[in-house]
């Protein structure tokens, strides 16, 4: 067995700089919120393969249906020979939708194509073009969800120039200096500039920002955003990649809200840890694509639909929806016992729905200056004493928990214990 070190040599000389790694540790085995690298050190996953394993690495059930289905057939592609798995998992999506009314779903692989083809399935149903998307969002590597991320760095530096037609709104967040009033205003100005309310074909929001900092968008920003796209025949598009699936204490994020979207976009945790995405919504708009016009070769493959179905049951069975609240509150309510502490680099804007948890490293106590070097050294800290832990965030200062909700008690507990040591770490080391 190579070590990490001889696995960091090998693999900078087989494989691009450019697909980077958080860090230099080499994944043998895992299961639940644990794994254990190639040398066989163990650590807690506070990352869940940034928020893919809710139900935690290789859940049995998943893993029973995932070895089931390999006795049958591993691939036809569903628009050649098409399977029973991707039907019903249609049918128990449709009715889970956050919405009123007949839905539709389709699949694909992943989230990228997901909100991909959200914008095609938008652009054929309205036969407008423009898509507005926010400050802070990800949503996706590909050219035209690279577009819709609002973030440059790394996303699309050297990769321009991007496609037209996709315009960027800030989105609100008072730590940042930016209101809702903030916000709308900015939609206003550019409806008077530069795309017309005609000329849209969708509106895309994340209702809890991923990578831009675990920030919840606004009740009275989507109930706006909902009577504009009303009001000029506008599609609006949840993209519940990152928060879906129980994660924040609902199936999807937006339901927290009573804002009823469009469409909305799925992927991470619906396969358990096996790569599938899918676009959920409301019939008419769905089918507004030409047969042939969505999908893909691998698009709801069979092994990640047999996967799927054991994580919705699984979300009902264990009772992940009460669970991720338990385990939000739990987090939140230790992170702020740590943050009282005068030894431990400052912690503010502890939040999150659920267990979609993030908070602020900043500079100095009772002011908001964020502190990425800080976060580094938070995480770094982390690491070094069995945590994988994330950061995220437009200023790289948000610390992000991501942890399966399939955590035991003494499992988090421990984890809460490493994180107070790296934050403690980090403070030593400034």
């Amino acid at each position: 067995m190579a070590t990490n070190a001889e696995l960091v040599a090998r693999r900078e000389a087989a494989t691009p700089r450019g697909v980077s790694i958080a860090y230099p540790v080499y994944a043998e085995k895992a299961q639940n919120a644990e794994l254990w690298d190639v040398e066989g050190k163990r650590f807690i996953d506070f990352a869940g393969g940034i928020g893919v394993l809710n139900v935690g690495h290789r859940h049995p059930k998943v893993i029973a249906a995932v070895k089931d289905q390999l006795d049958h057939f591993t691939h036809t592609c569903v628009q050649v020979a098409p399977y029973e798995g991707y039907v019903e998992l249609a049918e128990r999506l449709n009715a889970l939708a956050p919405f009123k009314g007949p839905a539709k779903t389709a699949f694909f692989t992943t989230g990228a194509e997901a909100t991909e083809n959200a914008v095609k399935i938008s652009r054929a149903y309205t036969g407008r073009s423009a898509v507005i998307a926010f400050t802070g969002a990800f949503h996706g590597r590909t050219m035209m969800t690279m577009a819709m991320t609002g973030k440059t760095l790394p996303y699309k530096k050297k990769f321009g120039p991007m496609p037209s037609e996709v315009f960027h709104v800030p989105f609100p967040n008072e730590l940042h200096g930016v209101t809702v009033a903030d916000s709308l205003r900015a939609l206003e100005f550019l409806f008077r500039a530069d795309v017309e309310p005609s000329r849209v074909a969708c509106i895309i929001i994340e209702p809890v920002q991923g990578e831009g900092g675990f920030y919840s968008a606004p009740v009275a920003l989507l109930t706006a955003l909902r009577a504009l796209c009303d009001e000029h025949g506008i599609v609006l598009v949840a993209d519940e990649v990152q928060s879906g699936f129980a994660r924040t204490g609902k199936i999807f994020g937006i339901e927290h809200s009573g804002v009823e979207p469009d469409l909305v976009t799925v992927a991470k945790s619906l396969g358990g840890g096996f790569p599938i995405s899918g676009v959920i919504g409301k019939a008419p708009i769905m089918d507004a694509a030409d047969p042939g016009g969505i999908g893909g070769t691998y698009a709801g493959s069979p092994i990640a639909c047999a996967a799927a179905l054991a994580v919705l049951d699984i979300i009902a069975e264990e009772k992940l929806l009460d669970r991720a609240n338990a385990i939000g509150d739990r987090i939140k309510a230790r992170v702020a016992a740590i943050a009282t502490r005068n030894d431990v680099v400052p912690v503010t804007a502890i939040r999150g729905p659920g267990a979609m948890i993030g908070f602020d490293i900043v500079k100095s106590r009772g002011s908001y200056e964020p502190d990425a070097e800080a976060t580094k050294r938070v995480t770094q800290a982390a690491i070094e004493n069995g945590l994988i832990l994330l950061s995220c965030g437009v200023y790289g200062n948000v610390i992000r928990v991501l942890v399966p909700l399939t955590v035991s008690d003494a499992v988090l507990d421990e984890a809460l214990g490493k994180l107070e040591t790296a934050l403690a770490a980090a403070y030593q080391g400034a």
